[in-house]
């Protein structure tokens, strides 16, 4: 049987827990590694996050298009983001994920990316003032107070890029 509480009970751990939620840490980010980078991607923007499922090989496409996934009956596009970016081909297995960044926006497109570093706040991150990056995805280089370079990825900019929707071989 439950266990029964009082009303005053109640109503002080519900204000203990409203005033941790307003004073809280805030994270608002998702940290991913592709190949040798770090990237940070705002939470918002970002979709569901898997273990990657059976890959289905689609011939006559670029080397970072790994194929098709079936996720729950839809069938989204897997890009390796680090060979898209010149980097180390992603094995799907192991810490792998696969990130469906596209469903929000309308494009059944997923990043498959070496791990998840899990979620950070904006506060751990400041301006790398270094050269900018000449990827128009990239929305800002940062640094985080272990000085690691991190890029935040500005993921409406990538999936409106041509280089991205053009997975066919030349």
């Amino acid at each position: 049987m439950a266990r029964r509480i009082s009303l005053r009970e109640f109503q002080e751990n519900l204000s203990r827990r409203l005033a941790a939620a307003q004073t809280g840490e805030r994270r608002s980010l998702l940290g991913v590694q592709a190949g040798n980078e770090n990237w940070l991607l705002n939470l918002s923007e970002s979709g569901e996050i898997l273990t990657p499922p059976p890959l289905a090989h689609v011939p006559l496409t670029r080397t970072w298009y790994r194929g098709l996934a079936n996720v729950r009956g839809t069938l989204f596009g897997v890009i390796d983001f680090s060979s898209f970016h010149d980097g180390p081909p992603t094995v799907p297995s192991g810490q792998a994920r696969l990130l469906l960044i596209g469903a929000k926006h309308g494009v059944h497109s997923s990043l498959l990316v070496t791990r998840v570093l899990g979620l950070r706040s904006e506060e751990d991150f400041e301006a790398d003032h270094g050269p900018p990056d000449a990827r128009p995805w990239v929305k800002q280089r940062m640094r985080d107070v272990q000085d690691h370079a991190w890029l935040r990825l500005d993921i409406p900019q990538l999936l409106a890029q041509g280089a991205f929707l053009d997975a066919g071989a030349d």
